[in-house]
């Protein structure tokens, strides 16, 4: 395949993960809050193809997931008209990627259950960081122990569902080569 079909595929690629997790993100968004009584938490489902790119990395450098999850912030942000909540995105999903990006390199990916709970835990303490820094007040700490509740329920969530991709994609993987060979 010329250098041009090579590139020209992974754009479409990148786009196709960008728009799965940005459909998910947006569906997301209009669902009824999980708990009522604290605003905020949600599953975090769009997580899901972030964990599931960094677990492949042999196909899907970190610099794929990291595009992927900025679009997604960006995009996300924009179709669903919370521009405000721009930067808490941000500043939880970049300091979430950092952890699950260590934790996918020490387990080696997996451990993707373990993986998506330190990312939801760590994604909510950037957004109260950014908060506290926004609001110039340390009262939104006080809401913390609720986010990293809510985080580690959500982070498993997506663990576990982003390990179910995985090793689908590596069955399938390994039949599509097994079929080669035999060719």
């Amino acid at each position: 395949m010329a250098q041009t079909q090579k590139s020209t595929k992974h754009m479409v690629q990148l786009g196709l993960y960008t728009a799965i997790a940005l459909t998910i993100f947006i569906l997301e968004a209009q669902l009824p809050p999980v708990l009522p009584a604290i605003p905020g938490i949600k599953p975090g489902l769009a997580n899901i193809v972030t964990l599931f790119l960094l677990s492949y990395q042999r196909q899907h450098p970190v610099r794929d997931a990291l595009l992927v999850l900025l679009a997604r912030i960006f995009l996300g942000s924009f179709f669903t008209g919370q521009m405000m909540s721009l930067l808490y995105s941000l500043a939880g999903g970049i300091l979430s990627f950092g952890v699950t990006l260590l934790c996918s390199r020490i387990f080696k990916g997996e451990v993707l259950w373990f993986t998506g709970i330190a990312g939801g835990v760590f994604h909510n303490i950037g957004q109260i960081g950014a908060a506290a820094v926004l609001m110039q007040t340390s009262a939104v700490l006080a809401y913390l122990p609720y986010l990293i509740l809510g985080g580690m329920a959500a982070g498993l969530l997506s663990g576990l569902a982003a390990g179910f991709f995985v090793k689908r994609m590596r069955r399938i993987s390994d039949r599509a080569a097994s079929c080669q060979k035999k060719s």
